[in-house]
């Protein structure tokens, strides 16, 4: 599959999604690489004092990322199902573009395994992390 078929195929699943029509996700491919972008809109802001975006919008970027990361690697009919998540977030989103890349650690026969890690303006300094489940449709 060619790059451009790929991002293309991606960016048609997302805006299956509502959410990831809401928040505008989108991916970009670097090589073998695919990166999930956030980019920046008002209506993330969760804490307006700081300003921060919400953690909730944070999240659920991250879990769109590792959906998007299983789906290249895994195409299927069916999108995978989340069974669990666990996110670590280590300091406040500012309000800039924010940056996720998935690594699936494992995929079985039913479940896979998928870290995330999120960041603004530098990969060094992240700003949360996903570990989640997916349940997958087992292959025919």
């Amino acid at each position: 599959m060619s790059e451009e078929t790929a991002i293309e195929k991606i960016q048609a699943a997302l805006t299956t999604i509502p959410y990831a029509r809401y928040l505008g996700v989108q991916v970009v491919f670097n090589g073998d690489e695919m990166t999930g972008v956030l980019p920046f809109a008002e209506k993330l802001i969760g804490n307006p004092m700081l300003p921060a975006i919400h953690g909730g919008a944070l999240g659920a970027f991250m879990e769109l990322t590792a959906i998007a990361q299983l789906s290249v690697l895994q195409p299927s009919a069916k999108r995978p199902r989340t069974i669990d998540v666990s996110i670590e977030y280590l300091r406040s989103a500012r309000p800039v573009a924010t940056y996720a890349r998935a690594e699936v650690k494992k995929v079985g026969r039913r479940i896979a395994n998928v870290h995330v890690e999120a960041w603004q303006d530098r990969r060094v300094a992240p700003i949360a992390f996903l570990r989640a489940h997916f349940l997958v449709d087992p292959e025919d």
